[in-house]
């Protein structure tokens, strides 16, 4: 089953780290991808670029209207994610933990819903 592991930080904390302490984090991150990769659970992930960067696109009526930063104000940002392939939730959740930014913030775990194209 596929899942998405949504990665939720507080950027004031990310920005407050030392270089020694980011570069520490950015190995870790790049132990991880390697191993999940190694190990058959990686599909795909991303870091994305701050919330600042964002950009929040509604329509209503027929009208394409858009608004800078994020939807709503919150205490951790979506920072980037892991899309994985796990036999189960529980085993989603096990890798999810091993995520780095699990220290500092959440991961948000949450199957993939299929689709399938009608004949």
């Amino acid at each position: 089953m596929k899942y998405l592991c949504l990665i939720y930080d507080a950027e004031s904390t990310m920005a407050g780290l030392s270089e020694a302490e980011m570069n520490a984090l950015m190995g870790d991150y790049f132990a991880f991808t390697d191993d999940i990769k190694k190990s058959g659970h990686y599909i795909a992930g991303e870091a994305l670029q701050p919330v600042g960067t964002a950009t929040t696109v509604r329509v209503r009526n027929g009208k394409t209207t858009t608004t800078d930063g994020p939807f709503a104000e919150t205490k951790e940002q979506l920072g980037g994610y892991y899309q994985i392939e796990a036999k189960d939730l529980n085993e989603a959740i096990q890798i999810a933990a091993r995520i780095p930014s699990s220290r500092y913030g959440s991961i948000e775990v949450r199957p993939i819903q299929e689709f399938e194209q009608p004949a």
